[in-house]
């Protein structure tokens, strides 16, 4: 291996545990750079994937004990089983008659992972009402298989439709590095 004499001033103090100053940017190159395999201990967050899935298909549903999962998921296969997944859906919810309350969340494979009445409800004060609704949820799937995310509806009472009125819905889950 080559040794690269770093001449006065890029470096301004020598220590015995530690090198101050700065690298000039000529010294930087894609090979030095491709050999960094991890953060420094205590830094993450760093966005490793995204994957992102849209449907314009309609779900509809008058149960109110079962939940009935829409045609909006995304696949994801995480490069480490301590990496988190943040999912993110975007759609509408349609209610109907007045005091329809819909409920949505976001399953992981079959494990619901919001509560009992998911993540999320829009309430029919009139008629009818439609609701823009985005359930997002941070997983720690403790996986490298790959996981589906799935958004799945219910209804208390009245019909329920996602992505009703022919509109278009967006579920994205992003692989976040521990």
């Amino acid at each position: 291996m080559a040794i690269t004499r770093i001449t006065s001033p890029a470096i301004t103090s020598v220590a015995s545990t530690a090198i101050s100053g700065t690298l000039p940017a000529a010294n930087i190159n894609d090979t030095s750079i491709s050999n960094i395999t991890a953060l420094p201990a205590g830094v993450g967050g760093k966005v490793l994937q995204v994957v992102t899935n849209t449907t314009g298909t309609s779900t509809y549903t008058t149960s109110t004990t079962t939940w009935i999962q829409t045609a909006l998921f995304v696949n994801i296969t995480p490069s480490s089983s301590s990496n988190k997944i943040l999912i993110i859906a975007n759609g509408n919810l349609d209610g109907a008659p007045a005091a329809t309350l819909g409920h949505v969340s976001i399953f992981r494979d079959s494990t619901n992972l919001g509560s009992t009445n998911g993540m999320l409800s829009s309430y029919g004060q009139n008629s009818r009402v439609i609701a823009g609704a985005s359930p997002t949820i941070l997983d720690s799937p403790n996986s490298t298989s790959t996981i589906t995310y799935r958004l799945y509806i219910k209804s208390t009472n009245g019909t329920v439709d996602w992505n009703g009125q022919s509109s278009l819905s967006s579920i994205t889950a992003m692989e976040i590095q521990a």
